[in-house]
């Protein structure tokens, strides 16, 4: 795609392969649950842990326009200054006009496009007025919209490029510093293709660390609906309690894309993220990633579909957490299941739900380096001198590795591990116990993978200790 030097790409036509099975299977659950929420369904309360920072549930009369105090739009073909057609070579101009951006009425904020009877696109592009969303240090930031994609898929729908996405704070009012100010796109779709796309942006264009103009990207498909059919919520998850600091993005609950601070230099990941960032929503016509595509729009494509915005909602957390509310430090008790998924902090961790008897979740994609922090084990003054994991893996001949427990700091020995390797299947389980040096009182407890290989290599259940 060819990209004016110092203007978001945001969009690449180069993507890794689509997300594992693993996030597949839990990514179908998820999604189909959400598919049956309500058209306006109100967004969710904060877990416990989170705090609501941002929220814009578009409640306001049908035709109205959005609240210009959360809000601002950008008009025309380009930013003050800034490269032609957004940078982008997309063909519309954007409008402040309720004909392209307006409330429905019923709880959405919808973006249309709209071609006239000379053939010229007009669309919408709204940033946010704050800059600042950004983790405190050690916490977490969670930005997540419900939305549904333009209903239009085939030739119908040639040119379309629905998005949401972030940039960085200094962005604003320089316009030539992209992309070392960093660009989150939590989700980008183009023709009506049953595709969501998620990237972050960083470093030099073209190529450079974060491989420009592409980015640092992955897709996955929308289940249980379409993209296109219905509400699906995107999000992106942007996490300074691990180390390395990372950057997770999500549909319908399921992580399927992860960029980590130590795959590209210090510098550059501070450039990228050492701010706040502005959200954006817009739905552009034609440009360098629906060329990518088949291009578009040309006379078949059909004006008058909007994107539809439920709710846009910003979170943050202090410290760690899975958003599942871990029993409180101290209070876990050696010597009944811990849920994998109750984590208090993880890095590589993907929650999937479980065939496994009792249902729920387990944690999977875990490979060489991941981890999951679970704090307050309490062992009591009796020694344990016994861990069990239940654990399955589905891995490829060849590919195993060690589960590992350490105590209290990450970079501790290990009291104890045991090697797991294809059980049969990623829901083939199976109870595996290790002997562990003797512990007693109350610790952090983490579990650690590590292998030879770089796949993954088991899924974990649940696990316990015992004397």
């Amino acid at each position: 795609m060819k990209v004016t030097s110092g203007i978001p790409a945001r969009r690449g036509p180069l993507r890794r392969v689509l997300v594992a099975v693993l996030g597949t299977m839990g990514l179908a659950v998820a999604a189909a649950t959400a598919a049956t929420l309500p058209a306006n369904a109100s967004a969710p309360t904060p877990p416990s842990g989170w705090t609501q920072v941002f929220l814009d549930d578009f409640n306001g009369a049908a035709g109205s326009a959005v609240n210009t105090a959360d809000w601002q739009y950008d008009t025309g073909t380009s930013y003050p200054g800034g490269a032609a057609n957004w940078g982008t070579g997309e063909v519309e101009t954007m409008s402040s006009s309720t004909g392209n951006v307006s409330l429905d009425g019923n709880g959405n904020l919808l973006i249309t496009p709209r071609r006239d009877a000379s053939g010229n696109w007009t669309s919408g592009r709204i940033e946010t007025t704050r800059t600042d969303f950004q983790p405190p240090a050690g916490g977490k930031l969670r930005v997540q919209a419900r939305i549904q994609m333009p209903d239009v898929t085939g030739a119908a729908a040639k040119g379309y490029w629905p998005a949401f996405w972030m940039l960085g704070a200094p962005y604003r009012g320089n316009y030539q510093n992209w992309p070392s100010v960093g660009e989150l796109d939590v989700m980008e779709n183009v023709q009506g293709l049953n595709t969501d796309w998620a990237t972050m942006h960083c470093g030099t264009n073209p190529g450079g660390p974060c491989n420009e103009t592409s980015g640092i990207g992955n897709s996955t498909p929308c289940t249980g609906t379409t993209c296109q059919a219905g509400f699906h919520t995107y999000a992106v998850e942007w996490d300074r309690s691990t180390s390395p600091e990372e950057i997770r993005f999500y549909l319908d609950g399921v992580n399927f894309h992860t960029v980590k601070a130590n795959q590209v230099d210090a510098t550059t990941w501070a450039n990228a993220t050492g701010h706040g960032f502005f959200i954006i929503l817009n739905v552009a016509m034609g440009g360098g990633f629906p060329g990518a595509f088949g291009g578009g729009p040309d006379s078949g494509t059909e004006p008058g579909h909007p994107m539809v915005v439920d709710y846009v909602q910003v979170l943050q957390s202090s410290g760690g957490g899975s958003g599942t509310t871990p029993p409180p430090s101290g209070n876990r008790d050696a010597y009944g299941p811990i849920q994998a998924e109750s984590y208090d902090s993880q890095s590589g961790v993907v929650p999937e739900p479980t065939t496994d008897t009792g249902g729920g979740q387990d944690v999977g994609s875990l490979a060489n380096g991941d981890w999951a922090l679970y704090k307050g084990v309490d062992f009591g003054s009796s020694p344990a001198t016994q861990f069990y994991g239940r654990v399955a893996s589905g891995a490829a001949g060849g590919v195993s590795g060690l589960v590992e427990v350490r105590l209290d700091s990450r970079t501790n020995a290990p009291i104890g591990s045991f090697a797991v390797a294809n059980t049969g299947g990623w829901q083939s389980w199976r109870t595996v116990p290790a002997n562990i040096t003797s512990v007693t009182g109350t610790h952090d407890v983490y579990l650690t993978f590590t292998s030879g290989q770089p796949a993954d290599f088991v899924n974990v259940n649940w696990f316990d200790f015992g004397h």
